[in-house]
């Protein structure tokens, strides 16, 4: 999970994933679409493969990069666990507040 997090963390890699999304493509179709150099893409793509979001598959010369979301499912059970968590202890403050009854000030 350490991987993925890191790999998501990253906003070119977010678009990366965003691009294969829509289809597979070759690596440097994708970096085409960035205004970095093919090397600083090719970083970013050996990260995402590292985390298991991105599969490249060589045809001949051409290195094609295609989506794989399943492990992100893992960081989404993982999320909603502590979303649960956090409404629920909200949910206990609210009723807390709304239950409380105001004090009575003394006259001064």
């Amino acid at each position: 999970m350490d991987n993925l997090l890191g790999a998501v963390a990253d906003s070119t890699r977010r678009a990366i994933l965003a691009r294969l999304a829509t289809g597979d493509a070759r690596v440097t179709e994708v970096a085409a679409e960035f205004p970095i150099s093919l090397n600083s893409v090719s970083k970013h793509v050996r990260m995402l493969e590292r985390a298991g979001l991105v599969r490249r598959t060589v045809r001949g010369r051409d290195h094609v990069l295609s989506l794989d979301a399943a492990p992100l499912a893992e960081a989404a059970a993982w999320i909603a666990h502590y979303r649960r968590f956090w409404e629920e202890r909200l949910e206990a403050l609210d009723k807390l507040v709304t239950q409380k009854k105001p004090r009575k000030r003394k006259p001064t």
